[in-house]
């Protein structure tokens, strides 16, 4: 194991565990699904729930569903009124996710929904005190807009992916339009006076960006 691999498992060890349930569907994403790396896993999983209990949000809107463990994470983490508005527009990942979801002990505390968020979370009406983004990394900027006008004044957006396997510092990846999503979001978040900003470098980059 490289010195990075021993850390990782080390942090792990002194974390909270992820849980049976969790663990299963980490597995199973694995297995059933082309991307499986695309889901939060174990680290990332507890860090959403703690912020989650830090900020006490009532409703969450998260954007790229996936396979559901990142939401189930964040409802972990909820009050008892507390919900999470998750949009997935891949529809060929909903039976598999809302099996899961449905499965969970904080099902209740679950809207789970196929469909553009971009459309469709502003039809919702609702003023959200926390955003997951998570989705199409070509649209971010357009996600991240869309967020920051149905965000409550010291709201928070956490953004995934933000350092994209260190492809935004590589010129190779210039023309790639994933990462050119990426880099124009990070640049924009940069400059934003509506907002402060943190980029952690948790597995492939964490920004936790809170509105002024």
């Amino acid at each position: 194991m490289t010195e990075t691999e021993i850390l990782d498992q080390y942090i792990l060890q002194h974390s909270d565990p992820e849980g049976d349930y969790l663990h299963q569907l980490y597995r199973a994403t694995h297995i059933h699904t082309v991307h499986g790396r695309m889901a939060s896993g174990h680290l990332q999983g507890r860090l959403l729930k703690m912020f989650v209990h830090m900020i006490r949000p009532k409703n969450i809107l998260e954007i790229g569903t996936f396979s559901g463990y990142s939401a189930i994470c964040m409802a972990e983490g909820l009050d008892d009124d507390g919900k999470v508005w998750t949009f997935e527009i891949n529809d060929e990942m909903e039976d598999f996710t809302r099996s899961w979801i449905e499965g969970s002990q904080v099902a209740d505390k679950i809207h789970f929904m196929i469909g553009d968020a971009n459309q469709e979370a502003p039809k919702l009406g609702i003023t959200f005190d926390m955003v997951f983004l998570d989705g199409d990394k070509r649209t971010y900027v357009k996600s991240y807009e869309m967020s920051m006008s149905i965000l409550r004044s010291g709201g928070f957006i956490l953004a995934d992916n933000t350092l994209w396997d260190g492809h935004v510092v590589d010129a190779a990846y210039d023309k790639d339009r994933q990462t050119s999503g990426i880099e124009h979001f990070n640049d924009l978040i940069a400059q934003d006076e509506r907002v402060e900003r943190v980029i952690l470098p948790l597995r492939d980059g964490l920004t936790i960006i809170r509105k002024l």
